[in-house]
Parts: structure tokens; C-alpha cells; sequence
């Protein structure tokens, strides 16, 4: 895998994968399935976040990484230029790719993690914190 980490090509995208107050830059080969993609995303949380993730800033409490990477269920934002807006899930199949869902260079795709036991019928919830931009006092 250390290999193929370093190993950027011309064709790959670079997408925004988000969880509340986390941002994972990953360059990802269009071509690839989900199923790949997650695996890597996965090995990078395991790897950076091994106590879990937080949703908020306060960060009381943490986000358990899951123990397969099929547990990861990706969403794209239903309004691009507005995140706070709701997400809209991803229906991928097996075989799926970030071309077959229309994904490209930049994206942000929101990831939430299913219970080990959910069917296919489970709707998570994508938790993406968008910091307030506060307007400055004119003085």
C-alpha cells in the first residue's frame, strides 16, 4: 500500500472527504471502486485517529472507527456551494466508482460509518461541521 499512496497520476482527483470537524485530503483514481477508496480511508483514520473522530469542536464525544471499511457509506452535499445544507447518500454498489457517480476533481463527499449489523435499508447520519463565518465590526 506504500507504494500506491505516493503513487499520483495525472488522472486522479483530489476529493474532500468529510466527517464533523475532519477534512482528509485523498487523490483518488476515478476508475476505482468505493470499496478500494474506503479500504484506504479507513487505513488513514485507523492510522491518524485511532481513539475515533469527533463531530464537534468540543470533541466530548468520539466517533468509533468501524472494523470494516464496508461499514463506510459515502454522501455528496445536495446544494455544492452550500454545505451546510443536507447530504444526499450515495447508492453505490459493488462495482461503483467516483466517475459512475459523477464525483470530480475538488469534490466533497461526507462519510458516516453503519452499525456492523445494519441492513441495506439504513440511513446514516452525515455529520459535517461548517464553521460559522462571522461578520467583522466595521470600525
Amino acid at each position: 500500500m506504500a507504494e500506491e499512496k505516493y503513487n499520483v497520476q495525472d488522472i486522479d482527483l483530489s476529493i474532500r472527504f468529510k466527517y464533523g470537524i475532519h477534512t482528509i485530503f485523498i487523490f483518488v483514481d476515478p476508475t476505482k471502486p468505493f470499496s478500494s477508496i474506503a479500504e484506504e480511508l479507513l487505513g488513514i483514520l485507523k492510522e491518524r485517529y485511532p481513539a475515533g473522530l469527533s463531530a464537534t469542536l468540543e470533541g466530548r464525544e468520539m466517533t468509533e472507527l468501524p472494523n470494516d471499511a464496508s461499514q463506510i457509506k459515502f454522501a455528496v452535499p445536495k446544494d455544492p456551494r452550500d454545505l451546510s445544507q443536507d447530504w444526499k447518500a450515495l447508492d453505490i454498489g459493488e462495482q461503483d466508482t467516483p466517475a459512475d457517480k459523477n464525483i470530480k476533481n475538488n469534490d466533497v463527499v461526507a462519510f458516516a460509518f453503519a452499525p456492523q449489523d445494519a441492513d441495506e435499508s439504513y440511513q446514516p447520519n452525515f455529520e459535517v461541521y461548517q464553521p460559522p463565518f462571522d461578520d467583522y465590526d466595521e470600525q
